[in-house]
């Protein structure tokens, strides 16, 4: 019982960081489409802590299935957004699986396409570029889709904040393993 509380507490925490990440979209629509690069600092002491409860298979699947359990029951999951959250939860557990579930390699490995995960969220700004700017104009301030566009359009831009998703994931695991020894 006690595991479960802590496993729903790590929960919570993954869904905060989601929020936070969201909101900063308030912010400039660049944030909240790129701020899903340096949320892995924070993903990376949740995920840490969860597989240290969880030695073997689910530590990914529990805090993706979490957030995809409530963004489904709150009408926030697209398409996009769960097939992308599904692929990721996937290929960390079978990382995990094959560099050993209790080894710093296979955790570390693991985390990787985790790390990704709020990128599913914002997947939608590519995969349903109309919708997204038509969903701007009804829930976001006036103007705010037209500041969408130029960052929807800039994918080169995306491009390197994916790819620097990468070393920030693996940054942020390290701070996590020294922070949680």
């Amino acid at each position: 019982m006690k595991n479960v509380l802590k496993l729903l507490l790590m929960g919570i925490a993954y869904l905060a960081i989601f929020i936070l990440g969201a909101s900063s979209g308030m912010i400039h629509p660049a944030c909240y489409a790129y701020i899903g690069a340096i949320l892995p600092l924070l993903f990376a002491f949740v995920y840490l802590y969860t597989t240290k409860m969880i030695h073997g298979f689910g530590a990914a699947t529990v805090l993706n299935g979490f957030i995809l359990v409530l963004f489904l029951l709150v009408g926030e999951a697209d398409t996009a957004f769960i097939i992308g959250i599904i692929v990721l939860t996937a290929l960390s557990e079978i990382l995990r699986y094959f560099l050993g579930y209790n080894t710093k390699k296979g955790i570390r490995w693991s985390f990787v396409p985790l790390a990704y995960s709020f990128f599913a969220y914002t997947l939608h700004w590519w995969t349903d570029t109309k919708g997204s700017l038509a969903a701007a104009v009804e829930e976001m301030p006036a103007g705010y889709d037209e500041l969408m566009k130029p960052v929807i359009d800039n994918v080169p831009m995306l491009v390197v904040m994916l790819v620097l998703t990468v070393p920030i994931s693996i940054l942020g695991m390290k701070l996590a393993e020294k922070v949680l020894k």
